[in-house]
């Protein structure tokens, strides 16, 4: 089957599931990883051709995405802030929300003077995506990362030594840690935010496939990671330590004001590219 005829047949089988443009984007994701051709070469060449071993691989895909199953999981990767990630069940897929967190952490520390070390802990890493997003872009860091899952530690390891850094990453579970091992100058975290009571905002492919214990805190404590986070970071941020967060869109005035009566200075909360509360700031 010539490969523009089955990109129609593709994109149709898919419409009960996903917009058109969604499902197109889709199908040139596969047909990039799997045959290295871009839409251009398919543009460049109508008689491109599937061999039946590559319709059967094509089929079993679909067949996937059918349930929902995120594209990522299917494919292994993905990209974060010009670096590729593998990912699979036991982390989630990043998000382009959390990216503008990480820019923000470079824009503001990456003028600073190169000879200067300095220690950044990325709490709750997962994939690793932040911790080794920071490592690539600000030479001058030594980064460390936490997370209760072991599969998810292991998979940021290989995520780390794939983008050729160096992060060192430690199974610890947050809620039960009372001090932090040595002091930092940034501390930062996405942590599990989302209220039970906010399940049916989320789409199958997030809440059927992606693992609840990166997502999900209790509707009568959804503050619980902040509260514990931002009292480590009282310990053990330096002195004008940065604690930055990512967080809840619904949440963004009662996080601050944990801040605030936490005693940080410089509290500041950002929208996020859907004009969403989703990043915050403080300093100790």
């Amino acid at each position: 089957m010539k490969i523009k005829q089955y990109r129609t047949q593709f994109i149709k089988e898919l419409s009960p599931f996903y917009d058109a443009y969604e499902a197109e984007s889709f199908f040139y994701l596969i047909l990039e990883d799997k045959h290295k051709l871009r839409q251009i070469d398919l543009a460049l060449n109508h008689e491109l051709n599937f061999s039946e071993n590559d319709f059967i691989v094509w089929e079993s895909l679909l067949s996937q995405l059918k349930k929902e199953i995120p594209i990522q999981y299917l494919l292994g990767k993905t990209s974060f802030y010009g670096l590729d990630f593998e990912v699979n069940e036991n982390v989630l897929i990043p998000r382009p929300e959390t990216e503008e967190l990480v820019e923000w952490i470079v824009n503001e520390n990456g003028k600073a003077d190169k000879t200067k070390k300095i220690k950044i802990l990325d709490i709750g890493t997962g994939s690793g995506c932040i911790a080794i997003s920071l490592a690539k872009n600000l030479p001058n860091a030594e980064v460390f990362a936490i997370d209760v899952s072991k599969k998810a530690i292991e998979t940021a390891k290989r995520n780390a030594i794939n983008n050729n850094v160096d992060v060192a990453f430690v199974l610890l579970d947050i809620l039960k840690t009372e001090e932090l091992q040595c002091n930092f100058d940034i501390i930062v975290s996405n942590p599990p935010y989302v209220r039970n009571l906010e399940k049916e905002e989320i789409k199958k492919n997030v809440l059927e496939y992606e693992p609840h214990l990166a997502l999900f805190v209790e509707d009568n404590d959804a503050l619980i990671f902040y509260r514990k986070i931002a009292a480590l970071a009282q310990k053990n941020l330096l002195g004008n330590g940065q604690l930055f967060f990512e967080i809840n869109q619904y949440l963004g005035r009662e996080t601050k004001d944990l801040l605030l009566k936490m005693n940080f200075k410089n509290v500041e909360l950002r929208k996020d590219i859907y004009d969403n509360d989703r990043m915050m700031k403080g300093n100790v």
